[in-house]
């Protein structure tokens, strides 16, 4: 680990030094334009089946690092510091390690490791920001994989993508592939969106269709989020018998947070192949899965660079309640 972060760190204060260089160079326009760190720690107490445990735990430990090659070409990069690195999956660890060509201001084309794009806020939330999952943003093999996407932007906010990658539900190593149409955009000024439709393969080289809505409402200083989301195999009888509905809200109150976020999803039994294996691994058939809790954030410098939590959350799947009370952090090490 330490080694990693010392690497990280000499790298950086490599490409600064060479950008300051540089400067003096006409025409250069290679740059960083940020790297930083974010950080969540929590002390987290849990009551399982009528047992008690409770531990300190760090979530996260992040480095960001953005800029440009050209003044058309820029590149992302997330490392998760605190991740284990799979031997057969190297990049385990990596969020983002990506690179964009924005070929005019209509059309870009990306490649590398960035988010399998799939609808829905729960799962288009950056992790650090999230207390708690649903079984369907929890279950996935990965969301970050190595891929390539085309984005077309018609108007100003309006996305329209297409994206070919390794499936969300197979194991790195196989060669199953998720086809992706994305839009992230909004309908007038209260309503904003991300959806998509997939066609994702899993580790048996079944099919299967999903069809992801995520919206987004302000009232002012309240927001809404309602995700809905159906799965589908193409020999399912009831295109509609697996399915999830989340609900989050936040209301905001100075330099206060009110949380909650309830969400319920379920698959019917039916819905299994010819040799009696559920047609979704991700919510297998016959489960019915209903999680929900709530809770307070505090920023006490009034911005994103410090925030307190608590969270409570439970689920009727493993009888667990949990309570958790952080800190997040962020800084910027350097912002061009």
């Amino acid at each position: 680990m330490k080694l990693k972060l010392i690497s990280v760190l000499a790298l950086a204060l490599c490409s600064a030094s060479l950008q300051a260089q540089n400067a003096f160079m006409e025409g250069v326009k290679t740059h960083m334009d940020e790297f930083s760190v974010d950080a969540r720690a929590t002390f987290h107490e849990e009551l399982r089946a009528g047992k008690y445990d409770s531990h300190f735990q760090g979530d996260y430990f992040n480095l960001h690092l953005l800029g440009h090659i050209t003044d058309d070409i820029s590149f992302r990069i997330r490392q998760r510091m605190n991740k284990r690195i799979d031997e057969k999956n190297p990049f385990s660890a990596t969020d983002f390690l990506w690179i964009k060509w924005q070929i005019n201001p209509r059309w870009g084309i990306t490649a590398g490791k960035h988010p399998i794009m799939i609808g829905g806020y729960e799962i288009d939330s950056a992790p650090i920001d999230v207390y708690y999952y649903g079984a369907f943003s929890n279950n996935l093999y990965q969301y970050y994989a190595f891929g390539v996407s085309a984005t077309w932007t018609p108007a100003p906010g309006q996305n329209i993508s297409v994206q070919f990658c390794p499936s969300p539900i197979s194991p790195v190593s196989q060669n199953a592939y998720s086809y992706n149409l994305y839009w992230n955009g909004h309908i007038g000024d209260k309503w904003r969106t991300t959806w998509s439709y997939n066609l994702v393969e899993d580790e048996y080289h079944r099919k299967m269709n999903w069809l992801v809505l995520g919206n987004k409402f302000t009232f002012g200083k309240l927001v809404v989020d309602i995700d809905l989301i159906d799965r589908a195999a193409f020999r399912q009888k009831n295109w509609l018998s697996d399915w999830s509905v989340i609900g989050k809200a936040i209301l905001t109150l100075g330099k206060w947070n009110l949380c909650t976020k309830v969400g319920y999803e379920r698959n019917g039994a039916e819905n299994v192949d010819a040799d009696g294996i559920s047609c979704d691994l991700v919510l297998p058939a016959g489960n019915k899965y209903l999680y929900g809790g709530a809770g307070v954030e505090y920023f006490p410098l009034g911005d994103n660079r410090l925030r307190l939590h608590l969270a409570f959350f439970r689920d009727n799947h493993d009888d667990l309640h949990n309570l958790d009370i952080g800190i997040t952090w962020r800084f910027n090490v350097y912002k061009r």
